[in-house]
């Protein structure tokens, strides 16, 4: 295959500074470090794999809006009250609140897990003060974000499609669907001034050279029937072709449970981590809609120099535009929340997929992700290498706007 062109390079952000900036709770000791972020981790997975909206952004909105209420509820401890057991009163009721409202369907179960969750805290101010401080964030939360665009029926709002050119995006075989994901490029950020702030520039030219090679990159190596990709790089595509929620949910929860900075540090990496994520997702479909860019296969079949009309992506491709890529972009942002709160390389960690069962990876970078990414989405035929490497600078981009402003998102209101 060939070598993938360079990357754009994250700008280094300190872990160190942004702690000092946003956190206003002292260093955890091994006292501190307790399962209830876990727990409520598993919890908010759980809810969503069962009662979640059909939406990934909507779903990732379940979790920042959770989350983020967690952080602001456990960022600081009032006087007089035992740290420990208020932060895990704080951040239980917090998702609790927000899950409930949220995936209505499981209030029973969640009910029960606050219960347990509350029964393992003493009685006492810090429990009830904890409890209260929880709830009122996430409905502060609830309120801010209702009406925020992020529902399915406005995330997958009409879109009239353009006439056919070349490098313009048309519906894509077999099923030739309408776009989706059009509405969130109209939806309301946590921290972006507007979903075009990190507008990437244009892609490369139908006419142009770039545009070419990567066409007869994804052309060689994409095919149904390619020839060349080797049984590694077909696994490759297999594993990293479902939601990019689904499979980065597994590694949150590795860095979640390596962290040593206590509750309030564990709530505000989930919660930052989706609220970047969140964001990147508006922004991916604000660059996908200002462009409008065709897919492999429709150049390939109709555009190209030598159109074979028979020519079919190892997997079917998304109803929406190539540029830039919907799975990278998860990517780049996710690997800038992880090296900066969590550290570039971690002890190593196994992965599986949804789509690719009985394959185990293991990887000790967040990196080691993202350039898979890449590489999958050549492999599956359904992106060029120039929108993959877009979208990890895109993701990147709102990440580390997303840390910048840290202080004032996590600010208890």
């Amino acid at each position: 295959m060939s070598t993938p062109r360079t990357r754009s390079a994250l700008v280094a952000l300190g872990a160190a500074a942004l702690l000092t900036t946003s956190v206003a709770v002292p260093q955890a000791t091994a006292a501190d470090r307790t399962p209830t972020a876990l727990t409520w981790y598993d919890t908010t997975a759980e809810t969503i794999a069962t009662a979640g909206a059909p939406t990934q952004v909507t779903n990732s909105r379940t979790w920042a809006i959770g989350w983020l209420a967690a952080a602001r509820a456990t960022r600081a401890v009032p006087r007089g009250v035992e740290r420990g057991p208020y932060q895990e009163a704080a951040l239980a009721a917090a998702v609790h609140r927000a899950l409930v409202a949220l995936a209505p369907g499981r209030t029973e179960q969640l009910d029960a897990k606050l219960r347990t969750t509350l029964d393992a805290i003493p009685d006492g101010p810090a429990e009830r003060r904890g409890t209260a401080a929880g709830r009122r964030q996430a409905d502060l939360l609830l309120a801010a974000r209702q009406g925020d665009g992020l529902d399915p029926a406005s995330v997958n709002a009409p879109y009239p499609v353009r006439p056919a050119a070349p490098g313009v995006w048309q519906p894509t075989p077999p099923a030739y669907a309408p776009a989706v994901q059009y509405g969130n490029r109209l939806a309301q950020p946590f921290t972006l001034t507007s979903p075009h702030q990190f507008r990437l520039g244009p892609p490369p030219a139908p006419d142009s050279a770039r545009h070419a090679a990567d066409l007869a990159e994804v052309r060689a190596y994409g095919a149904a029937d390619s020839t060349v990709r080797s049984p590694h790089q077909t696994e490759t595509a297999a594993f990293w072709y479902g939601s990019s929620l689904t499979l980065y949910t597994e590694p949150l929860r590795v860095a979640l449970s390596r962290t040593d900075q206590g509750v309030a540090g564990q709530a505000r990496l989930v919660a930052l981590f989706h609220v970047a994520l969140v964001d990147t997702q508006i922004a991916t479909s604000d660059s996908k809609y200002a462009y409008e860019r065709w897919r492999p296969v429709t150049a390939i079949r109709t555009g190209s120099v030598d159109p074979d009309p028979q020519w079919t992506p190892l997997h079917t491709t998304p109803a929406h535009p190539d540029y830039p890529s919907g799975h990278t972009t998860y990517s780049g942002a996710a690997e800038a929340v992880l090296s900066t709160l969590a550290g570039p390389r971690t002890a190593p960690f196994d992965l599986t997929s949804p789509t690719a069962p009985g394959v185990t990876r293991t990887y000790t970078t967040w990196k080691q992700l993202s350039d898979e990414n890449v590489d999958a989405r050549v492999l599956s035929g359904i992106h060029t290498r120039s929108a993959d490497e877009a979208g990890i600078t895109l993701g990147k981009n709102v990440a580390r706007h997303t840390l910048r402003n840290a202080a004032r998102l996590l600010a208890a209101r």
